[in-house]
């Protein structure tokens, strides 16, 4: 029986509704509303927008059905956006059996589904396209949905958010769906002042709580001393404290000799150290987890290829997850997949090897996937078939695929520089996984334990709910002539000043600046506390600084040269060439036996003077193969026979005691580029020793008190820099970006001089859209892209889409065709040029075209299959069909560009049909 208080309450909220769409959206719900899903669909029904931000699996998305519900009810249109294409995919999915494909459309760049219908969900990307051109669908937007909204922080692609946010018509309710957040208010007052009248709705509560374990040898133990679900750790964390029982079992299981934190560690007389029950399996792991009623569960590895190995483990340990009847279903599902995909296909697919891990109950899931295999796998998850997935971080975000449990076997992943821990906020989107709405009454998140964590600092990460949205907003140049085209130069910055980045440019300079007072004073006493009666201390110490720079640049330019020459090396040599290896794996003396066609980092085969086959890559290496003789490899050699190996060592040998000279043209390398750095040390060296404080007695003491000056000094520094670039730094940044334009003579300065006319190019780059948008515009400029047919299109195009994921240099390859090979060539030097002008201006340079796509984009265009695309390459078959669907959305903009000469639009057009086949063109949406 409800109290007189909660009827009161209940009788106001109906009095609230009266008059709106939400009771009869309660009525078509098979559930009852959280409290704040109540709120926040309140909002909505009032006409305001509104901000909600709650924890994955909250079920924040039916705010954003109830404005779908709504809009349909009023016949206005509604668009739902999401940041990547697989949500959208998702999304469109879910809807359609809601409300019918008649009613639902999906827009996602390569994919156009019913475009012109009331509801229609897309990524972010084509709303901000559409906005830009003025598209005809608006008409009759009543809302916009942005789910995910916190992916406005992605430095690549999250400023994309923020041109929807502000150019939205201002009678457009806009729905904001985030996780968690720690600075929701800030947001949200934002959105209050580009978007008006907008509510906050914030929720800690999860509505399946979850619980938190740590995985020490084959014992699943709780990590909290008590019961601690979601909100108690995100309220006080205070009052947390460790389980003793972990601590007991990390003392007894730290490795034998000294303990993690210095101390004694368990006696070395045992014949089973506690440490050797740490290796425990992933099968153990998985059994484990199975035995405790925790399956399914997502195990998160931070690397592709730790996802797939750990598919092959599982499967060398004959590990079986699922019943007859659930392999039966799997099996049924993949079956009817292989029927759509060509044979060849699905062996350089892996399918087999994929289907047998899948009917097992198993499977990977990243980016290097199929997108086709990735949606299987995320059905097959939603409907409990698969027991275990392995995945990348990536999972995190977005794609709706809760289980009952998350485990994480590392803490530390590597962030493209180096490895690093993974921060709180990181931490909780992870976990946040663990537990299925309306299915598991907890999830529990469980951390594989190892000698590197400490109870109390996962405990703190596990109980801190930090995670601050920062912006990520900068003008580009696509955006800068579409701002520049609709409302003039000085409306625009006024336009670029109400970001959010600048929004919260302006809140932190307070702050900024106390803190720089206050370290001000702390310099002043560190340098008198540096003083030398001899000498001006801080130019003595300026000198140890620039050496240590100069010691730095030359290590790193030795080490450039010495790969590059690497590589160059391991493509020079030809079969029969005797070279001598250097590197820490040292190999001595060996012979060019079969070579690696690869485009980039080969991996030659030699054989030792042992008589042993190694394979050799870059990483083998710490210099340039040097080649010392040759010898005749004899026809037929395989290397398989020992005999035959052994009798090729007894002429490697012979040919190196004999001295034999090596071919004519083996090349030979230098590395006097390095030498320069080394004569600047030493004169910074002997002008240290000359300087009056080097002979000081108290110098280590002033040593000391410098380093921390100095350290602080640079701090200081970098906050007043960042202080004087605060006020319009969005602003001025545009006013860069205009002087690139104006120098490319995309913008010319209108008659007065206050504003910009754009010119026909400038025109052309309003349509083109991409993170190398002005490089893609000035190529399209020099109209070598006119006479080219539409599979060299293909190829050139790849070059201004791809980027690959090793960050050195590569050489360049030979091209498909001479014309393909002359726009290649002045590709490089158009970026070679515009990098330079970005330099000067202190703007991020575009990234440089990279060639790695050319090849198979092209062989793909022009029928072959997958496999013959793809030889040569190191590339990943998911890889491919994700650059394949970039490159197809470049083509759709060529195609759709009526400022383009009409024979590029129509090889544009040709160009996306000769993509958009086989793998590329396999989706579960179609």
């Amino acid at each position: 029986m409800t109290s007189p208080a909660e009827r009161y309450a209940n009788s106001k909220a109906r009095q609230v509704e009266n008059g709106t769409y939400l009771p009869d959206f309660r009525a078509s719900m098979s559930f009852t509303l959280d409290e704040f899903q109540s709120q926040a669909c309140h909002s909505v029904a009032k006409g305001h927008s509104v901000l909600v931000a709650a924890p994955t699996g909250a079920g924040k998305t039916v705010v954003g059905e109830f404005a779908i519900y709504q809009a349909i009810q009023e016949n206005r249109k509604a668009f739902y956006t999401t940041p990547i294409k697989a949500l959208s995919n998702q999304k469109y999915s879910e809807l359609v059996k809601r409300y019918g494909p008649e009613t639902v459309g999906l827009l996602t760049g390569d994919t156009s589904i019913n475009s012109e219908a009331q509801v229609v969900v897309m990524t972010t990307e084509v709303l901000r396209n559409m906005l830009y051109a003025d598209s005809r669908t608006l008409d009759g937007l009543g809302y916009v949905i942005m789910d995910e909204v916190h992916y406005l922080a992605d430095k690549f692609r999250g400023a994309v958010w923020e041109e929807v946010i502000i150019h939205l018509p201002s009678n457009v309710q806009t729905i904001s769906l985030s996780a968690t957040v720690s600075n929701a208010e800030e947001f949200g007052g934002w959105l209050d002042t580009v978007r008006g009248q907008t509510d906050i709705v914030v929720s800690e509560h999860r509505p399946v709580p979850l619980f938190q374990h740590v995985m020490v040898g084959p014992q699943l133990v709780d990590l909290f001393a008590e019961d601690v679900a979601f909100e108690q750790a995100a309220d006080d964390d205070a009052k947390i404290s460790v389980n003793p029982e972990l601590r007991k079992l990390v003392r007894g299981h730290r490795p034998t000799g000294r303990s993690h934190r210095g101390g004694r560690g368990p006696q070395r007389g045992r014949a089973q150290g506690p440490g050797q029950s740490l290796r425990v399996s992933r099968r153990d792991v998985i059994s484990r987890l199975e035995k405790a009623e925790l399956l399914p569960a997502i195990f998160f590895i931070f690397s592709r290829k730790g996802c797939d190995m750990a598919v092959q483990q599982c499967a060398m340990a004959d590990l079986r997850l699922t019943s007859n009847e659930e392999a039966g279903q799997i099996a049924e599902v993949l079956d009817e997949l292989a029927h759509r995909i060509p044979s060849e296909d699905l062996d350089v697919l892996e399918f087999w090897s994929w289907r047998d891990g899948l009917v097992r109950g198993f499977a990977s899931h990243h980016a290097g996937l199929l997108p086709i295999f990735k949606e299987i796998v995320e059905d097959l998850f939603a409907r409990n078939l698969i027991k275990v997935v392995f995945a990348t971080e990536t999972l995190a975000l977005g794609v709706n695929m809760p289980a009952r449990s998350v485990v994480l076997e590392k803490l530390v992943k590597f962030n493209g520089e180096s490895h690093v821990q993974i921060t709180s906020g990181e931490y909780t989107q992870l976990t946040g996984r663990a537990g299925r709405r309306g299915i598991d009454v907890e999830g529990h998140s469980i951390v594989l334990w190892n000698p590197d964590i400490e109870p109390e600092a996962l405990a703190g990460l596990a109980s801190r709910r930090t995670y601050p949205l920062n912006s990520s907003f900068r003008p580009t140049y696509n955006m800068s002539t579409n701002l520049l085209a609709q409302f003039g130069r000085e409306q625009t910055r006024q336009i670029l000043e109400s970001s959010f980045a600048q929004y919260q440019a302006d809140r932190s300079v307070v702050g900024m600046a106390r803190q720089v007072r206050s370290r001000e004073e702390s310099l002043a006493g560190y340098e008198k506390s540096m003083e030398c009666h001899l000498g001006d201390f801080r130019e003595y110490l300026q000198l140890q600084r620039n050496i240590s720079e100069a010691e730095k640049r030359s290590a790193k330019d030795r080490k450039t040269l010495r790969r590059s020459a690497a590589e160059t090396s391991l493509q020079s040599v030809i079969r029969g060439d005797v070279i001598d290896l250097p590197g820490a794996r040292r190999f001595g003396r060996g012979v060019i036996v079969a070579l690696d066609e690869s485009l980039y980092n080969p991996r030659q085969t030699v054989l030792t003077e042992e008589g042993q086959l190694r394979r050799i890559s870059v990483e083998d290496l710490n210099g340039p193969l040097e080649i010392v003789s040759r010898i005749r490899i004899p026809k037929g050699f395989t290397g398989n026979s020992p005999k035959e190996r052994r009798a090729l060592a007894a002429s490697l040998r012979s040919a190196i005691e004999e001295q034999r000279p090596p071919r004519q043209d083996a090349p030979s390398f230098n590395f006097e580029g390095a030498d320069s750095f080394e004569r600047e040390i030493a004169a910074l060296r002997e002008a240290m020793k000359e300087h009056p404080c080097h002979a000081c007695s108290d110098r280590d003491a002033h040593m000391r008190w410098a380093d921390r000056y100095w350290k602080l000094k640079k701090d200081t520094d970098k906050s007043r820099r960042a202080i004087r670039g605060r006020t319009n730094t969005i602003a001025t940044e545009f006013d860069k970006v205009c002087k690139v334009l104006e120098l490319f003579e995309y913008l010319v300065p209108s008659n007065d001089g206050e504003d910009y006319d754009i010119t026909d190019s400038g025109r052309r780059l309003r349509r083109i859209y991409g993170e190398r948008d002005l490089l893609t515009s000035q190529v399209l400029e020099t109209g070598k892209l006119n006479g080219l047919n539409p599979e060299e299109l293909c190829a050139v195009v790849a070059a201004l889409v791809y980027q690959g994921r090793r960050d050195y240099d590569r050489p360049d390859p030979k091209m498909p065709t001479v014309r393909v090979g002359d726009i290649w060539t002045q590709t490089i030097n158009i970026w070679g040029k515009l990098s330079d002008a970005e330099e000067a201006m202190s703007l991020n340079q575009t990234a440089p075209p990279e060639a790695g796509l050319i090849w198979p984009m092209y062989k793909w265009s022009r029928g072959s299959s997958l496999n013959s695309s793809l030889r040569g390459s190191d590339m990943a078959p998911g890889d491919f069909v994700r650059w394949a669907k970039q490159v197809i959305d470049t083509l759709d903009q060529f195609g759709k560009n009526t400022d383009l000469p009409v024979q590029l639009v129509k090889s544009a057009r040709q160009a996306v049909d000769l993509v958009k086949r086989g793998v590329v063109a396999y989706s579960n949406v179609l």
